[in-house]
């Protein structure tokens, strides 16, 4: 199956982090990251979509992070 992720974070260190964890764990990454302003926390927050051939059956249980 193809897994596919959508990574968010506040546009800090912590979002290059998280993406370059799941590129470190064989995820690639899908489309350009996006980038809003989120008015309610006054903060911009950033999105990188990822996906990861599995060899497992999808269910609404599989854990995404986890593949």
């Amino acid at each position: 199956m193809l897994a596919y992720r959508l990574l968010t974070e506040d546009d800090t260190a912590a979002f290059c982090h998280k993406v370059t964890e799941a590129l470190s764990q064989g995820w690639s990454l899908y489309g350009d990251p996006q980038y809003a302003f989120d008015a309610a926390a006054g903060k911009m927050r950033c999105a990188q979509a990822v996906t990861k051939e599995a060899d497992v059956t999808y269910t609404p249980d599989t854990k995404l992070g986890q593949l």
